[in-house]
């Protein structure tokens, strides 16, 4: 099936691969957020934003997850949120409805990426081989997620990538780290990085926002 024979959305492809480069390129990382208790949405959104992370990435790999979501957009309009693990269409109708303003996903299926061209939300797939880059590359998509990035080939795999897929640009997530981080946001077809660093179970559990604010801050000036 090609996009001409798809339900088109109001917006283009062209449009949306527009959207994912403007969050990805102001984000410049992308916190990888996994809610485990209700509790923690607010404070932990105010944490990452007090340290100049602004746009999350909130996964639905909790129960909490879609909750997250519908909460952050609601009491907290200046963050951009996204939906993280979307991994078939009902799952990314319902970030839809929640509010998310973009999806990203672990891998990709010919459904879910079809689900991509029809919506009108930007969808960031996430692939790990050049054959599920290209099926996403048929339907129009030129972002995706490298992921596991660090088990996928890493920084030798992203500049390879340029090769073949020139038009192509990535946001590695999976491995992705204080020592690394400098080396892939140098290559020229990454836009973001994906990570969890500055989101370590303990300091959330303990309730350690400081620490999480202060590791924020510091990761975002590696990169200046």
């Amino acid at each position: 099936m090609t996009t001409h024979e798809l339900k088109q959305p109001g917006v283009s492809m062209a449009d949306k691969i527009a959207r994912i480069d403007q969050i990805c390129t102001q984000a410049r990382i992308l916190p990888v957020i996994t809610i485990a208790r209700e509790e923690d949405i607010l404070p932990l959104a105010d944490a990452l934003a007090a340290g100049g992370i602004k746009t999350l990435e909130v996964t639905l790999r909790s129960a909490h997850g879609l909750k997250a979501i519908q909460v952050l957009r609601e009491q907290r309009p200046e963050l951009c949120v996204g939906a993280g693990t979307v991994l078939d269409r009902k799952m990314f109708a319902a970030v839809e409805a929640a509010g998310a303003q973009f999806v990203v996903t672990p891998g990709v299926t010919q459904d879910i990426l079809e689900a991509g061209v029809q919506s009108d939300l930007p969808l960031l797939p996430g692939i790990s081989t050049p054959s599920e880059l290209m099926m996403g590359y048929a339907l129009g998509y030129r972002r995706f997620k490298l992921f596991p990035a660090e088990i996928s080939g890493g920084v030798a795999a992203i500049k390879a990538y340029g090769g073949p897929f020139g038009e192509v640009r990535f946001c590695p997530t999976g491995g992705v780290n204080p020592g690394n981080v400098k080396s892939y946001m140098a290559l020229p077809n990454v836009m973001c990085v994906g990570g969890t660093w500055m989101l370590d179970s303990g300091w959330i559990k303990n309730g350690d926002w400081g620490r999480i604010t202060d590791c924020s801050a510091e990761a975002l000036a590696l990169l200046d």
